[in-house]
C-alpha cells in the first residue's frame, strides 16, 4: 500500500492494519463473507448535528449531504420515489411542488442522483426548519416507525459501511464470491475523497458511541448480509471484543499489558483508540 496516502489533521491513518474474519454465508452457496472486525467493533456513530464538521468546511451544517446521492439501481430509485410521494411541505423544506422523479433528481456524468439545491441535497432540511434539520427521508422514517434504510438511497443508509464483491479463483479451478463488509473511508469516494475537508469514519470526534458498530448498525447489516449472516458476524464480533479485553489488560489488573499495547492498533480502530485517550 502506498505510503503517500494523504493524512488529514485530526483523522487517523487510513493504512493501519486491520483484523478481518472470513466465514461462509449461511444463506448462499459458494459465497463467503470477509468482514473488518476492527471497524465493526469500533465506537463510530453518526454525529450529524452533534459534532459533525461536514465534508465541506464552508457548509458544516450539511454533513455529507452536499453532493446529493447517486442511485444504485431502479429499486433504489423506486424506494425513494415512494417516500417522496408521502412527504408534504411540513416535512420537506425544499419540496419542489411535485413528486415527479424529474422534480427531485438530476444527472451527473450520465448517472441519476438527487438534485443539489442551494449547496446540498434537495431532501436535506436546513437548520431552523420547524420539523428539524436533517434528511427529510430519515426524519420520515423515524416519524413513521420504520428503519431508515427502508426509505433512503442505498449510498446514504450504508455509509460509512461498504459492501464490495470479488470472485476468488482457487488453484483447483473452483471459485467463490467474496462479499466484503468494512469501512467506507475516504478512499471509497474515489480520488476526490482525499479532498473532503473532514470525514467521520477516521475521526475520533465520531467514535463516541457506547455500543460498537455491529450493534448500532444492526438493521443495515442485516439488510446487507441477511439475518443468518449477521448472526454469524455478531458471534465473531463478540469474540473479537473478548480478545481485545484479554490481551490489553494485565492479569488481575486493568493496565494494558506490554504485548497487548503492541496489538492495540491491529485490534481496535485507531480513531476509537484516539477517542478513548481524550
Amino acid at each position: 500500500m502506498s505510503d503517500d496516502t494523504p493524512q488529514h489533521p485530526g483523522e487517523t491513518d487510513l493504512t493501519t492494519a486491520r483484523t478481518r474474519v472470513e466465514f461462509e454465508d449461511p444463506g448462499e452457496d459458494d459465497q463467503r463473507f470477509r468482514c473488518d472486525l476492527t471497524w465493526l467493533t469500533s465506537s463510530w456513530t453518526c454525529v450529524f448535528g452533534s459534532g459533525c464538521h461536514g465534508i465541506d468546511a464552508d457548509k458544516p451544517d450539511f454533513g455529507c449531504c452536499v453532493l446529493g446521492a447517486h442511485f444504485t439501481d431502479k429499486d433504489d430509485i423506486a424506494r425513494v420515489k415512494a417516500v417522496a410521494d408521502e412527504l408534504g411541505e411540513d416535512e420537506w423544506q425544499l419540496h419542489p411542488g411535485s413528486t415527479r422523479r424529474s422534480a427531485w433528481t438530476e444527472k451527473e456524468d450520465g448517472d441519476l442522483k438527487t438534485k443539489v439545491v442551494d449547496g446540498a441535497c434537495i431532501f436535506l432540511n436546513r437548520p431552523g426548519f420547524p420539523a428539524g434539520a436533517g434528511c427529510a427521508l430519515h426524519q420520515h422514517a423515524v416519524l413513521t416507525g420504520v428503519e431508515p434504510h427502508t426509505v433512503k438511497p442505498d449510498v446514504c443508509w450504508q455509509l460509512p459501511i461498504r459492501r464490495t464483491y470479488r470472485t476468488v479463483e482457487l488453484p483447483d479451478g473452483s471459485s467463490y464470491l467474496e462479499v466484503s463488509i468494512g469501512e467506507y473511508d475516504r478512499r471509497g469516494w474515489g480520488a476526490g475523497g482525499h479532498d473532503l475537508d473532514w470525514y467521520c469514519s477516521g475521526s475520533p470526534d465520531a467514535h463516541v458511541a457506547v455500543d460498537p458498530v455491529y450493534i448500532t448498525e444492526r438493521a443495515g447489516l442485516v439488510e446487507l448480509m441477511g439475518q443468518a449472516g449477521y448472526e454469524e458476524l455478531a458471534t465473531r464480533c463478540e469474540a473479537h471484543l473478548e480478545l481485545v479485553a484479554a490481551v490489553t489488560t494485565t492479569k488481575g489488573g486493568s493496565r494494558p499489558s506490554p504485548s497487548g499495547r503492541a496489538l492495540l492498533p491491529l485490534l481496535v480502530h485507531p480513531a476509537t483508540l484516539a477517542a478513548q485517550e481524550k
